[in-house]
């Protein structure tokens, strides 16, 4: 990742430190990808990667642009009912080729940042700052301005 996004999300790391938690675990992406069936080896070889990770307790929730979208209160609501029920999340982000089914699959629930396409370093820094500013709703904390 460039400087500026490992920066970005370090900053927003920090800020979440004490109740809240945002730790990164990155996958290591297939190597190749120069035809169609490269891209879904590639896919595969990364939804193994990315399953193995998951526990029993894990609530994965896979970022996909055909998923559902939240408002910041909507997402700040939603973290607190995780909170609640004492849910372990993790937000699950795809390589260059998206996400295979069974990863999809496994989600509890699929967000979409955005229906535009995002390039993954994009997607890390700004998911990064709404879980922050979904943090500071909850804690009435004048960052986020309604």
């Amino acid at each position: 990742m460039p400087a500026w996004v490992d920066q970005a999300f370090g900053e927003y790391s920090r800020r979440l430190s004490g109740a809240w938690k945002l730790e990164l675990k990155a996958v290591s992406p297939a190597n190749r990808r120069e035809t169609a069936e490269d891209g879904a080896a590639a896919k595969a070889l990364e939804a193994k990667r990315i399953l193995a990770l998951l526990s029993p307790r894990d609530t994965p929730v896979p970022l996909d642009e055909r998923g559902e979208q939240f408002s910041t209160l909507e997402l700040a609501r939603w973290l607190e009912q995780q909170r609640a029920e004492a849910r372990q999340i993790v937000f699950i982000v795809g390589g260059a080729d998206g996400l295979a089914p069974e990863v999809l699959a496994r989600g509890r629930r699929l967000w979409s940042l955005s229906r535009l396409t995002l390039p993954h370093a994009l997607v890390r820094v700004v998911l990064a700052e709404q879980l922050y500013r979904a943090v500071t709703v909850l804690a009435g904390h004048p960052y986020h301005r309604a």
